[in-house]
């Protein structure tokens, strides 16, 4: 399929200036490396079928979208909207779209900081990849200890982490450093199918599947000591990383959803490039709907992490009898989200409708939705890597605010389809290549290794450091993994 020309211009390092062309009501904006425009190019020239370069441009066409249709260095293409993506719509004239969210909604990480140097896990290493496997419930459909109703599915959906936190799972201070503390006003489960809520009813407190994991990691490199000394970090320390979201819950809702808006769409006389595109204006009825559906889902999604960290804290203790509390949340943030935020416009504050689509929230010093101890650095920025990478901690910045809507990346992006990936590795030789290099995995299904091999991915470490060295995002931590529980 041939595709119409498109001009690239070099702004600055490592960003990139889509021009206006045809039906775009605003450029793109890329911050990538030269080579990755290069990948971007010839992926659009070449006809591909999906081509991230032409769904940035689809972005950039939706009505009432400002500034610019972004996309950060680890983009590649997804459902409407690429992974990576950003976009940010007049509260009056814009549209959400539930392909800017996806799927998985509120998808995220949380890290949290121990006490323990490295050597102290050395000698049993073996003994907690063994009770973190047994204790925290992953794969496809799996199911944890907490069996719900459906009245208390709703309240999941509206109490997000503080759910977790009244069964007696973590502490209150871990709501401090929660995006949100946790909880996002404006969620409806009226506007939820029992469907969805069905799907939720042993769900909450379970990693999942696919690239959703659990990590022991050890922090191997510091690269900014006032941040890393504001975040609690330091070199050798043992950290713990959770990434999951909303699992059965917010894959309901995203294809409920589909449907919904895409009549929405007719209705209202939107004209959607695809279909993952379908929309309805912010402050319509359907609009409206979608939202406080998909803020159910974030609140899903913040509970489940809020279990996950009291799972995972257990198995600390059982194994190296260090007391829970003395595991403390450095952050916890989404990458699968749309948030009402106030950003600078031409130099005026607007309230905008934020989408990020496999981006992370990346806001500079003095924001106040920052935790206090934080707001002189900028929030953490949390990168997750592969199994046999490393993920990192970067800090938002006033680049990020005045460039990206206050928006960085979320780890290091597919290279290949899973489809490819298991074609071209075996699980088994994934699980015995990285016990080599000292990393123990435990996992239930050795397709879902292959995977999630190493090799599928983009190379972490050329991702951040793209982002890092034009000031978006600047490195904080290196986070070497040690232990990889998966479903």
């Amino acid at each position: 399929m041939k595709r119409e020309e498109v001009q690239i211009e070099e702004l600055g390092q490592n960003i990139w200036e889509v021009e206006e062309f045809g039906d775009m009501n605003v450029p793109g904006r890329l911050f990538v490396s030269r080579e990755t425009v290069d990948d971007l190019l010839d992926e659009y020239r070449g006809g591909d079928q999906w081509s991230s370069l032409e769904q940035l441009i689809n972005v950039a066409s939706l009505p009432g979208i400002v500034s610019a249709s972004i996309g950060l260095a680890d983009i590649h293409p997804g459902y409407g909207f690429p992974i990576g993506g950003v976009g940010a719509f007049d509260i009056d004239k814009g549209v959400v779209v539930a392909g800017g969210v996806g799927f998985d909604i509120n998808c995220g990480v949380r890290l949290m900081r121990t006490p323990l140097e490295f050597e102290e896990i050395t000698k049993v290493r073996e003994e907690l990849a063994d009770a973190l496997f047994r204790i925290i419930p992953a794969g496809l459909g799996s199911e944890g200890e907490i069996d719900l109703s459906i009245d208390e599915v709703n309240r999941v959906l509206v109490q997000g982490a503080r759910f977790g936190l009244k069964l007696g799972y973590g502490t209150e201070e871990d709501l401090e450093y929660i995006e949100e503390n946790g909880r996002i006003d404006g969620a409806d489960p009226e506007n939820v199918s029992r469907r969805a809520k069905q799907r939720q009813f042993k769900q909450v407190g379970t990693l999942g599947s696919g690239n959703h994991y659990l990590e022991v990691q050890e922090v191997s490199e510091i690269f900014d000591r006032d941040a890393a000394n504001a975040y609690g970090l330091s070199e050798g320390q043992v950290v713990i990383s959770i990434h999951t979201g909303s699992r059965a819950l917010g894959h309901q809702i995203g294809q409920d959803y589909l449907s919904k808006l895409e009549e929405a769409s007719q209705k209202y006389g939107l004209e959607i490039k695809e279909r993952e595109l379908v929309s309805a204006p912010i402050d319509s009825p359907e609009g409206r709907e979608y939202l406080s559906a998909m803020r159910c889902g974030m609140n899903c999604a913040f509970a489940n992490r809020q279990v996950l960290s009291g799972l995972a804290r257990r198995g600390f203790e059982e194994v190296l009898n260090l007391p829970p509390e003395e595991i403390k949340t450095v952050y916890e943030v989404g990458h699968n989200t749309a948030k009402n935020e106030e950003h600078l416009v031409n130099g005026q504050k607007k309230r905008l409708l934020v989408h990020r689509k496999g981006a992370t929230r990346a806001f500079g010093p003095g924001r106040d939705e920052l935790p206090k101890r934080y707001r002189h650095v900028g929030g953490p920025v949390l990168v997750g890597g592969t199994m046999g990478s490393s993920s990192y901690v970067l800090r938002g910045s006033e680049i990020a605010m005045e460039k990206a809507f206050g928006s960085g990346v979320h780890g290091a992006g597919r290279a290949m389809s899973r489809k490819k990936a298991k074609s071209k590795f075996w699980g088994e030789d994934v699980e015995n290549s990285l016990r080599s290099r000292g990393i123990l995995v435990r996992s239930h299904s050795y397709p879902g290794l292959a995977e999630e091999a190493p090799g599928a991915y983009k190379d972490v470490g050329s991702v951040v450091d793209s982002v890092a060295v034009n000031g978006l995002t600047p490195k904080v931590a290196k986070l070497k993994p040690v232990i990889a529980v998966k479903g």
